[in-house]
């Protein structure tokens, strides 16, 4: 039985406001599919994307809603702290584990559309900064959806889309502002809705603990795959390596893509340095005070011992400092 492809799914994070826009502004307004936005965002408050993108384009564009249809002709965008999926032919809002950092997460929206609808669904990815997206667009490819790219040289920051196209080199490319032009062509092209090819026990795993968390338990370690020697930056549990993936879940749940997990064991790296810079200029000062109260008393060898722990402290001090100085000015100079 032919059918057409009629779920589009969004994923975007940094810069991606701007690439929405375009999106948006080029669909048609007669469009045969529903389309799902996810964009990274805070997890408190509320999102203006909704208003932001309803005024840019044809297309109406609300809140989702857990459990609501999915109408063609209608945006939904994800709403903050919960995931926003696709299950049994509706969205579902959850509140599973974050991934990377985030939910909503685009990973979590493209793997669930994936399971739920098959070759039906065009997952799009845009601007970001890291891999997110990378994952759940070959979960997609691989049940026989479609593949769409923003242009890496059209994107505000282009790690996402170079990523994606990494490992989806299949994927269709075109800036921003002719991606609403690529996604009408998809949708209007026949697909065979049976047999779906089966999704990887993996994506099956983490579908399952993004839609449904892991309850009352812990996340069996046994059934994800191998120890990897990383601890995870949201709780500090160890890191499971996921089966013939670069991606990593710990016993509650957080999932971590290889880039990700990196970029927050830099900024972790980065706090606990600037505590140890903070630290020993305490140090310092405390040393110093001890250094006069025992010269008051009339103690020279503990005033001497206090000036030369001081002297040992400045010294480091000054070198962590410059280190962190270097750092800053090297971060500066590339971007």
């Amino acid at each position: 039985m032919s059918q057409c492809r009629d779920v589009v799914v969004v994923g975007a994070s940094a810069g991606g406001v701007e690439s929405l826009l375009q999106l948006m502004s080029a669909l048609p307004s007669d469009l045969s599919a529903t389309v799902l936005v996810v964009l990274h965002m805070p997890s408190g408050g509320t999102s203006a994307l909704p208003a932001i993108l309803d005024r840019a384009g044809p297309l109406p564009v609300r809140r989702a809603a857990h459990g609501e249809p999915l109408r063609h002709g209608h945006v939904y965008t994800a709403i903050p702290d919960h995931h926003l999926l696709v299950t049994d032919g509706v969205m579902g809002l959850s509140k599973g584990p974050t991934e990377s950092g985030h939910r909503p997460a685009v990973d979590a929206l493209f793997r669930s559309a994936a399971r739920a609808v098959g070759p039906r669904v065009i997952g799009v990815v845009l601007s970001g900064a890291l891999d997110d997206g990378t994952a759940g667009l070959m979960s997609i490819v691989a049940r026989g959806g479609a593949a769409v790219v923003q242009d890496p040289a059209d994107a505000v920051y282009a790690g996402m889309p170079e990523n994606a196209l990494r490992e989806v080199p299949t994927a269709h490319v075109a800036p921003a502002a002719k991606l609403g032009e690529v996604v009408a062509a998809l949708t209007r092209e026949e697909v065979d809705g049976w047999p779906r090819p089966t999704m990887s026990q993996s994506d099956v795993l983490e579908a399952d603990i993004a839609e449904h968390g892991l309850g009352k338990g812990l996340l069996d370690m046994e059934t994800v795959g191998e120890p990897s020697g990383f601890t995870c930056p949201d709780c500090d549990g160890s890191l499971m390596t996921i089966h013939d993936t670069q991606r990593y879940r710990c016993r509650v749940g957080h999932a971590w893509t290889l880039e990700a997990l990196s970029d927050q064991k830099d900024a972790q790296l980065e706090r606990a340095l600037w505590t140890a810079l903070r630290t020993l200029d305490e140090k310092i000062s405390l040393n110093r005070r001890m250094e006069r109260t025992a010269v008051q008393r009339g103690s020279g060898l503990v005033a001497r011992r206090y000036a030369a722990s001081a002297a040992e402290a400045t010294q480091a001090a000054a070198t962590l400092r410059d280190f962190l100085r270097i750092d800053v000015l090297s971060e500066e100079t590339t971007s």
